[in-house]
């Protein structure tokens, strides 16, 4: 099954008739950080972005058929990916090497899971799948349907669907960085918003649909991109230590000496080729920095919309104005955080051929802060 592709966010993002239910042969996995309060706390926020770009990193290869685009998603502390049957074994490999790298390397412990679709059908729930892609093997999965909640819900809940941790090798951790500053916003705030419907199927999409429409007349969210059009993106020139750190510890231990010498020297040549113009040779900085802004994460649905926006302080009261008015009356369940800049994890396939997607948050885990808010009112509905 092909899945289909959404170019216009806004117009479709949230569009079910865009997005191609899964087969029950299907199956979702899903990748989540344990203890991000403690983590948090800990000033850690950035390990756990680290964490779960690997998770990306890694689902992605790992569900990939010959030709195919994959469905795989940030969450900012955790992942979720569309797993086509024949890819199930590597993937269940794949989760489990992810969950002992975590542990070993960072001392994170990463809770893994796969969940068939026919499960989830079985119980009466959905999952549609689509990619937002951009081309050139740069996408994003979204999805839709209380199926996505639903299976990350079981992972957490019982151990039935858990994939127990194990040494493994872990292909596409190569790609993953997180060298680029936290960029500020322009308008005045970062705002981090998770939304789902209270009704299920068809009538909480047309709920989040309506509800998005709300959302784009107080503002566009095109134009709150938090990494703008890529111009206010700064090059770091030699990474922090921290950064340096956390990708050399992606790396065997027989190549992570190199892994810094290379990043240091990346790194170098695009903070030089932007001090002389934006060019030097064959790289083009400005280029790649709209090509990061265009590839950024800021906007997507896993069961409902999950949002990073760049808003002025009076655009983020109004947008959580009109949830709060939403789930009054009944109709969405949300979690929202403020934060004062956006952080960046980079995945990073072949930068001179131009294939290259980004993973925003927060800062301080934005979207695990506005989950935990969402929780605390589901905890409270169900008491």
């Amino acid at each position: 099954m092909d899945l289909p592709s959404i170019s216009d966010f806004a117009a479709h993002g949230v569009d079910p008739g865009h997005y191609a239910r899964l087969g029950d042969a299907w199956s979702l996995a899903v990748a989540d950080v344990v203890g991000s309060t403690k983590l948090a706390a800990a000033g850690r926020d950035r390990d756990v972005n680290f964490v779960a770009g690997g998770a990306v990193a890694v689902l992605s290869q790992a569900v990939r058929r010959p030709g195919d685009t994959v469905a795989c998603q940030f969450g900012g502390d955790g992942a979720i990916a569309a797993v086509p049957p024949e890819r199930t074994g590597e993937t269940r490999a794949a989760l489990g090497a992810l969950a002992h790298w975590a542990k070993a390397e960072y001392g994170i412990d990463l809770r893994v899971g796969l969940v068939p679709v026919a499960a989830l059908r079985a119980a009466g729930l959905d999952v549609y799948a689509a990619l937002q892609d951009f081309g050139n093997d740069n996408a994003f999965g979204l999805f839709l349907g209380d199926g996505v909640t639903a299976a990350d819900a079981w992972v957490k809940a019982d151990e039935k669907w858990h994939v127990p941790a194990r040494e493994g090798p872990l292909p596409g951790l190569e790609g993953l960085s997180c060298r680029w500053r936290p960029v500020p916003p322009s308008r005045g705030t970062i705002l981090c918003a998770i939304i789902d419907p209270v009704a299920g199927g068809a009538a909480g999409l047309r709920t989040l649909s309506r509800v998005m429409g709300e959302i784009e007349k107080v503002v566009p969210v095109g134009d709150a991109a938090p990494l703008g059009d890529g111009g206010r993106l700064e090059p770091k020139g030699v990474p922090g230590w921290h950064s340096l750190w956390l990708e050399a510890k992606a790396q065997p231990r027989g190549r992570r000496l190199l892994r810094v010498l290379t990043a240091i020297a990346g790194s170098s040549l695009i903070s030089i080729a932007h001090l002389l113009g934006g060019r030097l040779g064959a790289i083009d900085v400005a280029n790649y920095r709209r090509g990061m802004a265009e590839r950024s994460d800021y906007r997507k649905a896993a069961g409902g919309p999950r949002l990073v926006l760049d808003l002025s302080p009076a655009e983020a009261d109004a947008i959580e104005a009109l949830l709060a008015r939403e789930e009054a009356a009944g109709a969405i369940r949300f979690g929202t955080a403020r934060a004062d800049s956006t952080t960046i994890t980079c995945l990073v396939g072949d930068f001179m051929a131009d294939r290259h997607v980004h993973f925003v948050d927060g800062a301080g885990l934005g979207f695990w802060r506005a989950s935990e808010v969402l929780k605390a009112k589901t905890r409270k509905s169900a008491a």
